[in-house]
């Protein structure tokens, strides 16, 4: 049936344009099967709450005239329902599931042939080989890892069971609680949707939603995502000098140089990935070499290397058969990994089709403006709120097309421009990720830890809090390189890069009461109204900030404060 409705709409495509309104009755049933096909395959790969929000939707554009009157309408037939849906581009086949077709599938393809090649291993090695002596090592290993893996998966889930496998373990061992390891794992993997050059689906969509080139989208993304990861990065440190948790001793970490020499070739892919990007070729061009450069660069390194060991040669036909069976298991890994995003396009392309043909999304962005009263931060709080709930049942891209086609519009009716606006969406849409009491990447680490899964979500929510906070920042300073005095900009972002960073710094002392070592009631007090300062918008409040930290970090560092940094190996 599936083969049969998609088959009729491209055997007909020139008589359903001719026909649009007049429609005969196998287009109506063809397009209710559709949909119903839809609505099936939402349920076996996404779940029911996501089908429910699709059936909700539909269930409002029916019966639009018994609504409550702030959101009545006058209602739809089964037909025009249908047919909008499965028959034009204004449903099923809209934009979200043009670039899941497109630009996402390519990159998740380009992602898994690097993993299947070992490029996975590579990134992790090299994590701890550059982390791997320092305090805490194994997490500040899994931070790198799920940075280095993020930036060319964009998937927080399949983050966590990528790297996760081998950092989480580790972690565990070195006396991390299992529940924190699993915790630091999913915070980490989340940033993996932030980190450019491939951030998750939501990114390509974003583009074709505000009409941006993507190389602009990732340009902006880069510094707030290295925000996100150097906050994970100070919870995790402080976590291990609280605790007194060592890093690896040399001699058990993978050698740097032998990593760079057996892993250089997984580098090039990735530079000839960000070259094309920046050279202002299509994102489908860029992915499409990106992937034939991964396989090009892999057999030929292989090849080298069966020429090389003659000991252990294999006959060339059974190197071929290795080879083919690598990239059959790559294409098979890509496939099955493009179903969950490409279902979820397609099922959010029955909610933004219904949100349009109702005029859901005026409402919608009229009720967020009358709830905030024009308040911009608490605009900002309601659309949070709204990602986490639609988090707990919705993919990330589901969420954040959701959250773009309802919320953006009353960003950006209170003056916020529309690449900020959409970017604070798409951070938000991520927070279900962490967020209790349904935190996907929260509960794989959890799985792989073997914790209990509502602990380490908790966790996951403390180290994650720059997900929360860089937002509120690029919605009144020009974090993302956009502000209304253009004469100032260049300072200001640099300002303001400086000031948040700082920012964050104090605000996890504030939360964890450790710096240098245990903070005293007045250093913590301190560290919270320095965080304040420095995330406030005027420059005399980061001034003030900035001293705050500063009496704070020397208090720190030359009072002893009766307390002193624990010296167990493993956390209590």
């Amino acid at each position: 049936l599936s083969i049969y409705c998609t088959y009729y709409i491209c055997g007909n495509l020139s008589e359903i344009f001719d026909r649009q309104g007049d429609w005969l009755f196998q287009d109506r049933v063809v397009s209710i099967m559709g949909v119903v096909l839809v609505l099936e395959a939402c349920r076996r790969v996404i779940g029911v709450f996501m089908t429910g929000i699709c059936a909700l939707s539909i269930v409002y554009a029916m019966f639009g005239p018994y609504m409550p009157e702030l959101i009545i309408h006058k209602g739809y037939s089964v037909e025009r329902i249908a047919t909008t849906l499965w028959l034009t581009t204004e449903g099923i086949f809209g934009l979200p599931i043009g670039v899941a077709a497109t630009f996402v599938f390519v990159f998740v393809l380009f992602g898994a042939i690097l993993e299947t090649t070992g490029g996975g291993a590579f990134f992790i090695d090299m994590a701890y080989a550059l982390t791997g002596r320092f305090s805490g090592g194994p997490a500040k290993a899994s931070v790198v890892a799920s940075g280095f893996m993020g930036s060319v998966s964009g998937s927080a889930v399949g983050n966590v069971a990528a790297t996760g496998s081998f950092t989480i373990p580790m972690m565990k061992k070195v006396g991390y609680r299992p529940h924190m390891a699993g915790a630091i794992e999913a915070a980490a993997s989340t940033g993996g949707q932030l980190m450019p050059p491939i951030m998750g689906a939501g990114a390509f969509l974003m583009a074709e939603f505000t009409n941006t080139s993507y190389l602009t989208i990732i340009k902006v993304a880069l510094v707030p995502a290295i925000m996100y990861y150097v906050t994970v990065l100070v919870f995790v440190h402080y976590e291990a000098r609280k605790f007194g948790l060592k890093g690896q001793p040399k001699e058990t970490l993978p050698k740097i140089t032998k990593v760079i020499k057996n892993g250089l070739h997984f580098i090039i892919p990735v530079l000839i990935l960000i070259y094309v990007l920046v050279s202002n070729y299509s994102p489908m061009m860029a992915g499409f070499i990106a992937v034939v450069s991964t396989l090009g660069i892999s057999i030929l390194v292989n090849f080298i290397r069966w020429v090389i060991a003659k000991e252990t040669r294999i006959s060339l036909p059974g190197f071929a058969a290795k080879e083919g069976g690598l990239l059959i298991k790559a294409l098979e890994n890509g496939a099955k990994n493009a179903v969950m995003v490409s279902v979820a396009c397609a099922a959010a392309g029955i909610i933004v089709g219904m949100v349009s043909l109702t005029g859901m999304g005026l409402k919608f962005s009229s009720l967020v403006m009358e709830l905030s009263f024009g308040i911009k931060t608490l605009a900002i709080l309601l659309i949070a709120v709204a990602s986490l709930v639609l988090g707990m049942g919705l993919p990330v891209t589901a969420s954040y097309i959701v959250l773009a086609t309802l919320a953006g519009p009353a960003l950006m009716d209170m003056g916020v421009p529309v690449l900020v606006a959409h970017m604070i969406v798409f951070w938000y849409s991520q927070d279900s990720n962490v967020t209790p009491p349904v935190s996907l990447a929260s509960f794989a680490g959890a799985a792989i830890a073997k914790a209990s899964p509502m602990r380490t979500a908790f966790a996951s929510w403390k180290l994650a809090k720059g997900l929360y906070i860089i937002p509120l920042v690029m919605a009144y300073r020009p974090l993302l390189g956009m502000g209304d005095n253009y004469e100032l900009l260049h300072w200001e972002v640099v300002l303001t890069m400086i000031t948040t960073t700082l920012g964050l710094v104090a605000f996890a002392s504030a939360l964890e009461r450790f710096c240098f070592r245990a903070a005293t009631g007045l250093e913590t007090g301190l560290f919270w109204l320095a965080a304040a300062g420095l995330l406030w918008t005027s420059y005399w409040t980061e001034a003030a900030g900035l001293i705050l930290l500063l009496i704070a970090l020397a208090l720190q560092k030359w009072s002893s404060g009766g307390q002193k940094t624990g010296s167990s190996s493993v956390i209590p």
